[in-house]
């Protein structure tokens, strides 16, 4: 029998001031330790399938007392989902040539125990004494400019294909998974979020909501700051906070 949850969490998903409809996922599960966001690949057919297939399939995995024989679940998982929605899901008449596929980031937290797995842009964000770490790295060709050809982040953000994925769910046959481990500390405030919302946001905005001692509130700023700008994207997030 698992304990109360020491985790407090609000989510929320928003289309936007442009798309006709949300490709973004959730899921809030603060009873199991588990959240995660995906970003269905947009212009693709399929990309909400893809998020809502992602976050279904996660939120149906037993719950096990060991937190490394979770993690590697939930690996697993994410694997044979790449596997179905790269070969299976993808080859139909209809969709000859086209790819089904998504984001995801996820936080899996158990007692003083975190890790971070992701593939894509969507992004994990650790606020803890008073500081915003950034703890995934995107996989995106803007990415892969300033890490591999030390451009500069400018420089990279205008390129044409800045924002393209170097990896996500579906896209390919091979999938790998970045995963980070972490110890968790009193007060840590994590966020979860598509790109559709950081792209939106400073580091200053982001971390002044995420300061702000309730879950609900502080999503309740980062919407209300993020669909001041353009919001071209559809936007999703999940404050997870102890």
């Amino acid at each position: 029998m698992r304990t109360a949850s020491p985790w407090r969490s609000a989510a929320r998903t928003d289309t936007g001031k442009v798309r006709a409809r949300n490709e973004d996922a959730f899921l809030d599960h603060p009873q199991q330790g588990l959240w995660v966001v995906a970003d269905g690949m947009g212009g693709h057919q399929g990309g909400d399938i893809a998020s809502q297939l992602i976050v279904a399939s996660l939120a149906e995995l037993p719950i096990q007392d060991d937190f490394d024989e979770r993690l590697t679940s939930i690996r697993q998982c994410l694997h044979w989902l790449n596997r179905r929605l790269s070969q299976e899901l993808t080859v139909t008449p209809e969709r000859r040539n086209s790819i089904m596929g998504s984001t995801v980031v996820a936080l899996l937290v158990e007692g003083q125990r975190a890790a971070c797995i992701w593939a894509g842009d969507s992004r994990c964000y650790l606020w803890r004494s008073q500081r915003l770490y950034q703890l995934s790295k995107d996989h995106s060709l803007q990415q892969q400019l300033i890490a591999e050809q030390n451009m500069s982040v400018e420089k990279a953000r205008a390129h044409p294909d800045a924002h393209a994925l170097t990896r996500a769910i579906g896209a390919a046959e091979q999938l790998t998974l970045e995963v980070l481990e972490l110890e968790v500390y009193p007060g840590d405030t994590f966020l979860l979020c598509s790109d559709g919302l950081y792209n939106e946001l400073s580091r200053d905005a982001l971390g002044n909501a995420l300061s702000l001692t309730a879950p609900h509130l502080a999503l309740e700023r980062l919407f209300d700051g993020a669909l001041r700008g353009a919001a071209r994207d559809n936007l999703t997030a999940v404050v997870i906070r102890q």
